[in-house]
């Protein structure tokens, strides 16, 4: 069985519980795109980790997981971020994390380099993390950044480095009129961050297509969601690479295999990081209580997230563009302090009822219209269908129907216990 998760929405869905859930019942967890500009908090039996690069399956003993060939990897935050697992006793060997070789390195000048620009457009800008992944990923399309198979033969990549970081500092010292990128510096930052990897470093692709002969099942874990794919998400406010179902084999390096299923993950509600347009933003004092209720501050950087109402109009748009088969709807349990549980049913677009999910300008112009629903009480504690109240089993099977996609699960709570399996 190959199956992805995926975001529905602007990402922040959480994905990460419901890898953490669902992959006991499978063999190997797959990263298949993105950096580390995206976070997925995870509590469970073991504490709370939050990932940036680690596939969520890294959290279960006996999973093996894979940093595909469609990543970005910090080196730097890779060695913090498994320091931290260890430290939290989650144990991290060649055995149980396997890098692709063809995975890009993300080097300090990519950051620099977002920051930089970021900067430059102060007022107009995209919202980055700043770490570096438009840079970095734009360099591997002009084919000029290292892989990580590099590090096995590092020294044979000085020249190379060299040549790269002298075209590089065109623009970083001729351009923005930064001081300029020392190479020698580079290369003491990959021996120091990049040496304890070439264990871990391996074809991937070749790893991949035995472990699927052998009857082994692989989910496919994406960052972000729909709506921040480079191709069909809110451009220019979007990722960088493409966080869609169908790009995982490739992500992930096997694009002779075909997947068996999408399980794509919505909020009971909606939230956002970063800039770009949110139909269905609340402001004020409704928008603080949604998120402290929600906990909707970012994995990654902490930064506190937009929040609205369920959107109707992206989230179906976002269930089209995943492919998805079932669906799993989180943070239900959040809702339960409302007396009316707000959905944005249609956009108006320029004085007309929009239904279809627009781009670029009249997205921007779009107004939500809401509607309200029953609110349904403390949700916290059902574990079964049966126990979730009448206007609780109604809101879902609104949404459902609205989105048309089955919603199979159901979360009310971070614990990994906490959610209910529907059908």
């Amino acid at each position: 069985m190959l199956t992805a998760i995926v975001g529905i929405n602007w990402g922040d869905e959480g994905k990460g519980r419901m890898v953490d859930l669902l992959s006991e019942r499978y063999d190997v967890v797959v990263r298949y795109q993105g950096g580390n500009n995206a976070g997925h908090t995870v509590v469970n039996d073991r504490g709370r980790f939050i990932l940036n690069l680690m596939p969520s399956g890294i959290l279960r003993s006996g999973t093996v997981n894979v940093l595909g060939p469609g990543m970005v990897i910090d080196l730097e935050h890779l060695c913090g971020e498994v320091q931290r697992l260890r430290d939290g006793g989650i144990e991290v060997t060649p055995e149980n994390l396997k890098i692709s070789d063809k995975a890009t390195i993300c080097m300090p000048y990519h950051k620099l380099l977002d920051g930089l620009e970021e900067d430059r457009l102060a007022g107009k800008k995209f919202g980055s993390t700043r770490r570096g992944i438009a840079p970095v990923y734009a360099d591997k399309y002009m084919k000029k950044t290292l892989r990580m198979g590099d590090l096995l033969e590092l020294e044979a990549c000085a020249e190379h480095l060299a040549d790269v970081v002298e075209w590089k500092n065109l623009t970083v010292e001729k351009g923005y009129g930064h001081e300029p990128i020392r190479a020698e510096d580079m290369m003491a930052w990959l021996r120091e961050f990049g040496l304890p990897w070439r264990d871990y470093i391996c074809d991937t692709t070749l790893y991949l297509n035995r472990a699927i002969d052998e009857g082994r099942d692989v989910l496919f874990e994406a960052q972000l969601g729909a709506l921040r794919d480079i191709d069909f998400g809110i451009f220019p406010y979007t990722s960088s690479s493409s966080s869609i179902a169908a790009y995982a084999p490739v992500g992930a390096g096997i694009p002779n295999r075909c997947l068996d299923g999408s399980i794509g993950i919505m909020k009971a509600y909606s939230s956002c990081v970063g800039e770009g347009p949110f139909t269905c933003e609340f402001f004020g004092d409704e928008a603080r209580a949604l998120r402290e209720a929600g906990g909707e501050y970012g994995a990654a950087t902490g930064r506190p997230r937009r929040v609205g109402g369920f959107d109707v109009v992206a989230s179906r748009y976002g269930v089209m563009m995943q492919g998805a088969t079932e669906l799993a709807l989180t943070k239900l349990d959040v809702l339960s302090g409302m007396e009316k549980v707000p959905v944005c049913v249609a956009y108006e677009v320029d004085g007309e009822r929009v239904n279809d999910f627009p781009a670029g300008a009249r997205l921007e112009r779009a107004r939500p219209v809401y509607e309200y629903f029953p609110g349904f009480g403390d949700v916290s504690g059902c574990r079964k269908r049966e126990e979730l109240p009448q206007a609780a089993l109604d809101y879902i099977a609104y949404l459902e129907k609205a989105v048309n996609c089955p919603i199979k699960y159901v979360s009310v709570g971070a614990e990994r216990d906490a959610y209910i399996e529907m059908f």
